[in-house]
């Protein structure tokens, strides 16, 4: 494998130099869009659609009325937004293990705060549910107006300096939002708030975990490989044991990579074709492409890491040229998309106009929204002052 050319197409393809036709095709190509951020979905797609214009108004369509695409709990306990198809994949391979563990850890602190056990908890559930499903879609407070029971608080972690008052509500939606029971539904203001009503998951079978497993990493590989098994435990949050079974269970082909051994799905090895031209991309806070992979210098200079990244791992919007990193960008109170390089390589004449027409293509459909990102960085709070 030519590993350069290899990854210089995949940096193209994913970051969005390729434009795609819909909301649908932008998350298949990426497997998943997270979600955290509500405005970064919109962001993500706009960044890659052929005609970003319809950006708000499509992806709105694929979430909230037509249901191919949908926001829900996935990798390392994370908010994304996948293909409704993988619903069953992802609930199966990723979220078992770790809702069980959020429905234990419930109803410890219940019992430690004296309130009501399992068995009420579980009345509760089913009420609200029922509740949930004749309304379609609706926020906590509306389900505490049918089931009143949701009002309920009881003390977590009391004595403790980090001791707090906790709504069942709150808690139970949240638990049951990882299990795949509900997901997120339609936000109460625009595409770019934070607010949301809750909806019913969609139908889906139960897959063998194993099996599951196999397919997400299958799929994830076809569209992002190479990857290292590193690579591949940080993005699924799985064991290492489940990783190399996985691998083992699609036939993945091991390949030499700058970083050790790294791994395609079988019968990706041949060569590559390079970017037919240069290209330039602005990407959202968390963008799926900059998130991707645990090791990242190969598109990412490590002393570009402080001002675009914030304390906890979250990639602010990064400014992308030619299959790689080389600043970042931020919007102004008065909706002006502003940028600056940060590491000015290969940055000639054609890449600066490149790179404003794309800040210009972005400010042009986000129009009088204002994106502030949910987790903030210190290049990205510095342009936006």
């Amino acid at each position: 494998m030519d590993e350069r050319r290899h990854r210089l197409a995949l940096r193209q393809r994913l970051a969005g130099a390729a434009r795609a036709g819909s909301p649908e095709e932008v998350a298949g190509s990426l497997v998943a869009l997270h979600g955290t951020d509500p405005a970064a979905v919109h962001l993500a797609v706009g960044a890659r659609l052929a005609d970003p214009a319809k950006t708000v108004g499509e992806t709105e369509r694929a979430l909230y009325e037509d249901g191919t695409l949908v926001r829900m709990h996935g990798m390392r306990h994370t908010v994304f937004v996948f293909p409704t198809e993988l619903t069953a994949v992802v609930h199966a391979s990723t979220g078992r293990t770790v809702a069980a563990r959020e429905r234990a850890r419930l109803l410890k602190n219940m019992a430690a705060a004296g309130a009501p056990d399992a068995a009420w908890l579980a009345e509760v559930e089913e009420s609200a549910l029922a509740a949930l499903a004749r309304r379609g879609q609706a926020t906590a407070a509306e389900l505490a107006r049918d089931e009143p029971r949701l009002k309920e608080q009881f003390v977590y972690a009391a004595g403790k300096s980090y001791e707090g008052v906790h709504t069942v509500s709150t808690q139970l939606l949240r638990v049951l939002g990882v299990e795949g029971k509900v997901v997120r539904g339609r936000p109460l203001g625009s595409w770019t708030s934070s607010q949301f009503r809750w909806a019913p998951a969609p139908d889906h079978p139960e897959l063998d975990p194993g099996e599951a497993q196999a397919e997400l990493l299958r799929r994830w590989l076809t569209a992002c490989g190479p990857a290292t098994e590193d690579d591949l435990k940080w993005w699924t949050g799985w064991r290492v044991t489940e990783v190399r079974r996985a691998l083992t269970a699609i036939g993945a082909e091991a390949v030499s990579l700058d970083e050790g051994t790294g791994y395609v799905v079988s019968g990706d090895t041949g060569p590559v074709a390079a970017p037919a031209e240069p290209w330039a991309a602005l990407l959202p806070a968390l963008d799926p492409t900059a998130m991707g992979w645990q090791q990242r210098d190969w598109f990412l200079a490590p002393e570009l890491r402080p001002p675009l990244f914030d304390r906890s791992g979250n990639v602010g919007p990064t400014v992308w040229w030619n299959g790689r990193v080389v600043g970042g960008w931020a919007q102004r109170a008065d909706g002006e998309v502003v940028w600056r390089i940060l590491d000015g390589d290969g940055i000639g004449r054609d890449a600066q106009n490149a790179i404003a027409a794309e800040a210009e293509r972005l400010a042009s459909w986000v129009g009088t929204a204002r994106v502030t990102p949910r987790f903030r960085t210190p290049l990205e709070r510095e342009l936006s002052a």
